[in-house]
């Protein structure tokens, strides 16, 4: 009594067993079976994910208020952690990125955002990347 499930070449799934996680980490790509009324399975797609920053109102350190908006590229590079370690990655990564935004820009002059934007969508991404490290996910690129 066993049921057959299929995940394709960009997801794979994490298994939970009686609440506790499968041995072996996440299966996929192709074919897996599960246990029907023990095991509970979540599919994690692992393709690059792009989503749009709304626009942040940020005052800057000259008293200027500007609305600033950008676009962060992630992947889940881990799909076993990044469904045990956090409750809902997308939404997290979504919404470290807003406040990592308004935090950075927080620190720079007008003239500096205008000009260094570069620099500043680095460290932007490199801040990103070292928070959602510990839930699996890979910040590939930001562009302010």
């Amino acid at each position: 009594c066993y049921l057959f499930q299929v995940v394709q070449e960009y997801e794979r799934a994490v298994i939970f067993r009686l609440g506790r996680l499968l041995s072996g980490g996440a299966k996929g790509p192709g074919l897996f079976f599960i246990i029907p009324c023990m095991d509970s399975y979540t599919k994690v797609d692992l393709r690059t994910v792009s989503f749009d920053v709304p626009p942040q109102e940020v005052l800057t350190r000259d008293s200027v208020t500007v609305a600033v908006d950008a676009v962060v590229y992630y992947r889940v590079q881990n799909a076993t952690m990044s469904i045990t370690n956090v409750e809902d990655a997308n939404r997290s990564t979504r919404l470290l990125a807003a406040t990592t935004l308004r935090n950075v820009l927080g620190t720079k002059n007008l003239s500096e955002i205008l000009s260094d934007r570069e620099n500043i969508s680095h460290v932007m991404q490199s801040a990103l990347d070292e928070a959602t490290d510990p839930w699996g996910v890979k910040v590939e690129r930001v562009e302010v």
